[in-house]
């Protein structure tokens, strides 16, 4: 069954609840989707350890029900 956008974005937030979060879904198909996510605990780490915030918030769904996540992140500026 794959995530809605909703599903995603709520995750997200759950986990930075400060964060911004915009998703886009890239095929219509509910599969393959963007994310760009601003949160303030993103300041001062790696784009690394901010994806990887990112995927432990959807508890490991990607690769399952969530096919593909191209990820956008960073601090508010």
């Amino acid at each position: 069954m794959a995530m809605t956008a909703g599903d995603i974005e709520a995750m997200i937030k759950a986990a930075l609840p400060d964060a911004r979060v915009t998703i886009e879904d890239l095929a219509g198909d509910g599969d393959h989707y963007a994310a760009t996510v601003v949160s303030e605990k993103f300041r001062g780490l790696s784009r690394v350890r901010q994806h990887q915030i990112v995927y432990a918030a959807l508890s490991g769904r990607m690769g399952g029900e969530l096919h593909a996540l191209a990820l956008q992140t960073s601090a508010p500026e």
